[in-house]
């Protein structure tokens, strides 16, 4: 049965009956059945009444949970994205599935409540309030009438929050009128429900007694929710206050302040009571209890939405939040005890989640109390001498210190735990010990007359101390890291390469079980300082403290060790400073030591970050590393193959071959034995949408830096990917621009070769570019292409090719027809003048073979060439491209073609005048017979070297070469314009006759232009 539409589209309707049995099957344990009614529910979506049918399964409680879990999660997952299209559902069923949607309120199944929660605010979205005016009233309503009824009271505040936040993230104007009057019809509401129901958190009502009830728990759930719907709506309104109208501003200005005073001495109270019940919980053992262990979870639950609401007013505002001490308090107050009391956990007195909230909101705002504020004035809130420094040492001796969670997991999951700790993203704000760092860095930022002394001055007390014991050492691993993190202040006040020959050099070599951690600091330390430029990388001993760290493999050191070290003589590598001539007596060791690594190490990460290492010196070092390249490339086989499915590791392979090409130059024409199996393998279905992109790359290095694209002793040669070049340049619009560039890399190489083999599938790939939807730039280049090839190959290779493929004639019809833009079409007449200069015997067969399969006449076509070449030539701006126009016309008025040669009193003659105008050239009379012709031409109308965009980047390759030598040899550059024209002028008179020449076209020539070209032709 079909749904039919105005537009005469058939839709076919679902059956309930049968939406409920693909349902079911899906829930079956027969995995036949699954596949079956997976494949036939992805095809029933589509049809008309599904999403009804699902929905509809889903609210029916006699049906079973599984089925009715199964419905609800697929009508989730599909009807956000469908609920607007009419092929699907309508309006009747619109209305029904909003109504069922309240109906979730009482559901006992988390799964299936949480489900409708998303979809009912998916759907308010678009609904709300004009086809679901009631919704947010219904919902009050329930909440305010739910009192004693736990879960429906629990799933109302629950959807009321999840709604709150699909409006609040709309940007259009009518959606924020809609969030608008919902906060004004929300806020004080909510705020005086929450204000009542807050005193379940008091120490009165919150004992250990009853802190296990099923009635206090209940009661801090439903507090806990209220809130985050009072947080929602205040945050929307904090990032729109300055949008509002004066007397809003003011009113919603002193709400906002009374929430944030009021919710900071609640958690001020809130975090204090916590604390002491967990202590008093602990003591007496409670604490495992199951159900005390849910509420206390809760309560910290609750403390921290405190912290997350603070923190995104902070982030939506900095300037307009301003902080309070009671978060470092905090900070301060979990070091006073026993470290045990601080950990990762709900039930700690001083869960680290907290300390992190406090120490990020304090780090934001350590600009707030700066001795100075930006305008120069005295901040009269400045944080003390006293303040700073104690900070200072709270952080580096309690909070950067190594724990032992931390050194439990670096012996269980080396690899897993350094690539964690070295990556700098925004995980720092959820971890303590990064987070510590953090701040560190912001106040020596902003205090650094406090804080540069006081580092200075523990460096120089415990920098030179040995450490001998454990706990020595974690101390001393943290002042290196805060040395590392402060880099920047500390460059001027710390000896860094005396610091290197007395302390680090003998430090890298010791042999105590304990030292790897200092030694993986010490490394990421010189790194970190060579990479801010805070030393330079320039000092041998940098490079024996890091090989040392590399290749040691004895006693007080491991793979963390080596990690660190080969990541960090990378970043040390890949400085502006960076000397290749003093890092090249450790390149050898460098080269070989990394290798050996990369085989080592079991995760693909690591591999990618040593690999990067290798890159950057392969990189830098230039043709130095050429004697390394079978050190280099004999084990990338094996390492391609293990890499598997890992396309970021296999990617960072590709760009190792393609810097190792780009080093060694012409030297790498006997890499193509790799290149070539690597840019097949990167382009394959499935994985070339991840590689392609280095694939090419390589590929085009290759190409710019050999010497042959033949074999090489038998292995794959490049000429191999030509095909595959010309499918992708028919074919892939994504990468036409960089496929272009690569088939010119080709042709430069050999461009007659090339046509020998793949003329027409060449020419017919260029076609089938030219008439793709590409963009213009990428077009011009295929053309600019083509001119280079047709400039340096001869006629015989191109000409028969040009007509079967057919992109001569639609060039050149598109050209007749003016359908092209204008910066294409000037480019289609500099292809047609080269093809003319040329071969103009070849360009008359073309032209006759296209009026004959387009079944137009030769005289239309040259007629509208004509046109065009005329009407375009003031769109040429550069003097190269006018001067190619005119020695094309030039050759064209050689054929005697009567079409053309009527042109030549008015149009032709203009047009050379114009250039001759512009352009002046001349014979260097001095130039013995020796001389070449480039010399010999003195071109005044050039007066810079060949354009970067010629040279395509290919600056200090063997392609630059290639492309100079084609630059100098330019007819436009070496033959001079007037000679040119006259000797092909001389040879259209013959063609017609003298006579015939002058009675029929110079005579009809104004006297006064025929004069000035004869002035210009007598020059000669």
């Amino acid at each position: 049965m079909g749904k039919y539409w105005p537009t005469g589209v058939t839709v076919e309707t679902a059956s309930p009956a049968e939406v409920y049995e693909v349902v079911s099957n899906a829930c079956s344990q027969d995995p036949r059945r699954v596949q079956a009614s997976s494949k036939r529910l992805k095809e029933m979506v589509g049809m008309f009444g599904t999403y009804d049918s699902l929905h509809e399964i889903a609210a029916q409680r006699t049906v079973p949970l599984q089925i009715r879990q199964q419905a609800i999660i697929q009508f989730k997952n599909g009807v956000p994205g469908h609920w607007k299209s009419r092929k699907v559902l309508n309006d009747e069923q619109r209305s029904r599935i909003r109504m069922r949607c309240l109906s979730f309120l009482d559901e006992e199944d988390d799964t299936i409540a949480e489900c409708n929660e998303v979809v009912t605010a998916k759907v308010s979205r678009h609904d709300f309030p004009h086809n679901w005016p009631n919704l947010v009233n219904d919902l009050m309503s329930t909440i305010e009438a739910a009192s004693s009824d736990a879960l429906m009271l629990r799933r109302s505040l629950r959807l009321l929050n999840m709604i709150l936040k699909e409006l609040a993230s709309i940007k259009m104007l009518n959606g924020v009128k809609i969030m608008s009057q919902l906060v004004e019809q929300l806020r004080q509401v909510l705020y005086d429900y929450y204000s009542r129901l807050a005193s379940c958190f008091s120490p009165a009502q919150l004992t250990t007694e009853s802190i296990g009830t099923s009635r206090t728990y209940y009661d801090m759930l439903i507090s806990h929710l209220v809130y985050k719907c009072i947080a929602k709506i205040s945050v929307w309104l904090w990032n729109r206050l300055d949008k509002l109208a004066n007397d809003q501003q003011q009113t919603y200005q002193h709400w906002l302040e009374t929430l944030f005073l009021s919710s900071a001495v609640q958690l001020k109270a809130l975090a204090e009571h916590r604390r002491n019940l967990v202590m008093s919980l602990t003591q007496s053992g409670s604490l495992g209890d199951p159900t005390i262990g849910r509420a206390i979870g809760l309560l910290t639950r609750h403390a921290q939405v405190f912290g997350k609401f603070f923190r995104r007013l902070q982030q939506l505002g900095h300037q307009r939040f301003r902080s309070h001490s009671f978060y470092w308090s905090q900070v301060v107050d979990a070091t006073a005890g026993p470290s045990n009391l601080v950990a990762d956990s709900a039930e700690s007195p001083y869960p680290i989640r907290f300390l992190v909230q406090g120490m990020v909101l304090f780090k934001e705002n350590l600009a707030q109390w700066t001795p100075t504020r930006k305008d120069g004035t005295a901040n009269p809130n400045f944080l003390s001498q006293e303040f700073v420094e104690n900070a200072v040492k709270l952080l580096v001796t309690r909070f950067m210190p190594l724990n032992p969670k931390d050194l439990e997991n670096w012996m269980s999951d080396p690899e897993e735990w350094v690539n964690c700790e070295d990556k700098e993203d925004d995980q720092w704000q959820f971890e303590i010990r990064g987070c510590s760092e953090r701040v560190l860095m912001q106040l020596s930022t902003k205090y650094p007359e406090f804080v540069t002394p006081l580092l200075a001055s523990t460096f120089e007390q415990i920098a030179v101390q040995p450490a001998v014991d454990i706990d020595s050492v974690i101390q001393k691993e943290a002042l290196y890291c805060a040395i590392g993190r402060c880099a920047l202040r500390l460059q001027n006040v710390i000896p860094f390469n005396e610091w290197l020959e007395q302390t680090l050099v003998s430090e890298s070599q010791s042999t105590n079980p304990n030292y790897p951690i200092i030694k993986r600091r010490i490394a990421w330390t010189i790194g970190k300082w060579i990479s801010d430029a805070c030393a330079s990388p320039n000092n041998p001993t940098i490079w024996e403290i890091l090989l040392h760290l590399l290749k040691d493999r004895g006693e007080g050191t491991d793979a963390v060790v080596r990690l660190t070290a080969a990541v960090a003589i990378g970043n040390c590598v890949n400085t502006v400073s960076f000397d290749a001539d003093i890092f090249a007596p450790f390149l050898p060791i460098a080269i070989s030591e990394l290798v050996k690594i990369l085989a080592e190490v079991d995760t693909f990460e690591s591999k990618r970050r040593i690999d990067n290492s290798l890159n950057v010196i392969i990189e830098q070092s230039g043709t130095r590393i050429t004697p390394f390249i079978t050190i280099i490339t004999e084990p990338l086989p094996h390492l391609w193959a293990e890499a598997g499915n890992d396309l970021p590791y296999k990617g960072s392979l590709l760009v190792t071959v393609t810097k190792l090409v780009e080093a060694v130059k012409e030297q790498s024409t006997v890499l193509s034995g790799i290149v070539v199996p690597l840019v097949r393998e990167s382009l394959l279905p499935g994985v070339n949408i991840n590689l392609d992109e280095d694939g090419i790359t390589l590929w085009l290095a290759a190409l710019r830096n050999t010497t042959t694209f033949s074999s090489v002793n038998g292995a794959p040669g490049l000429i191999d990917l030509f095909p595959q070049g010309v499918e992708l340049l028919a074919s892939n619009l994504d990468l036409l621009a960089k496929i272009t560039n690569i088939i010119e890399s080709y042709c430069l190489l050999d461009g007659p070769s090339i046509l020998k083999l793949f003329a027409v599938d060449l020419f017919r790939a260029f076609h089938a570019a030219l008439k793709s939807d590409a963009v213009t730039l990428c077009l011009k280049d295929i053309l600019i292409a083509l001119n280079l090839l047709i400039q340096i190959t001869p006629s015989e290779l191109w000409g028969e090719a040009f007509h079967t493929s057919g992109l001569f004639a639609y060039i050149l019809m598109t050209l007749v027809n003016g359908e092209a833009d204008t910066i294409l079409m000037t480019e289609y007449i500099s292809l047609l003048a080269r093809i003319i200069m040329g071969d103009r015997q070849m360009f008359l067969q073309l032209v006759s073979a296209t009026a004959t399969s387009k079944n137009v006449t030769e005289t239309y076509l040259y007629d509208g060439l004509m046109d065009q070449w005329w009407g375009k030539f003031d769109n040429m701006s550069e003097p190269r491209y006018r001067k190619l126009a005119a020695m094309g016309v030039a050759s064209l008025v050689s054929t005697g073609r009567p079409e053309v040669l009527h042109r030549l009193p008015t149009e032709i003659f203009n047009l050379w005048l114009d250039v001759f105008g512009e352009i002046r050239e001349s014979l260097d009379q001095d130039a013995g017979e020796s001389s070449s012709a480039i010399v010999s031409l003195q071109r005044h109308w050039e007066r810079d070297p060949a354009p970067r965009h010629y040279y395509q980047d290919t600056e200090g390759t063997p392609e630059y070469d290639r492309r100079k030598a084609i630059w100098d040899r330019d007819p436009i550059r070496t033959m001079q314009l007037s000679a040119f024209v006259a000797v092909h002028i001389r040879e259209a008179e013959a063609a017609c006759g003298t006579e015939a020449f002058q009675t029929s076209y110079l005579s009809k020539a104004d006297p006064t232009v025929l004069k000035q070209i004869q002035d210009e032709l007598v020059r000669v």
